[in-house]
């Protein structure tokens, strides 16, 4: 099963919201309908504004944990890397497809078995 980190946003450069699913439409359909209440209904971050997969949840988990490290700013030049306008992402996630590619000296899936 693979799992998709992804940011949320208001507007560009506006709040970040950063999760992790292994359902990329489902959860953002969520998100947009306001389904649980949270960080995303209170600050309107309703626009995906980018997202990336990986090959399994586990490892997306990983990837969700560092990004939340991150400081703001790298954060928005990983947005502005896939989607220079911050549009919302939502009605072409089929239609991108940004893989993750870790850096070579992370450890992969077949490290932890």
């Amino acid at each position: 099963m693979s799992g998709f980190v992804y940011m949320m946003s208001d507007k560009p450069r506006g709040v970040i919201y950063i999760g992790v699913t292994s359902d990329l439409a489902g959860r953002i359909w969520e998100h947009r309908n306001h389904i649980h209440e949270g960080f995303t209904a209170k600050y309107r971050a309703e626009k995906l504004v980018w997202f990336e997969r990986h090959p399994n949840i586990v490892l997306a988990i990983q990837r969700e944990k560092s990004l939340k490290r991150y400081r703001r700013d790298w954060k928005i030049e990983l947005i502005e890397g896939l989607n220079p306008t911050w549009l919302d992402l939502f009605e072409r996630i089929d239609e991108i497809d940004n893989a993750y590619r870790p850096h070579s000296s992370t450890k992969m899936w077949s490290d932890y078995n």
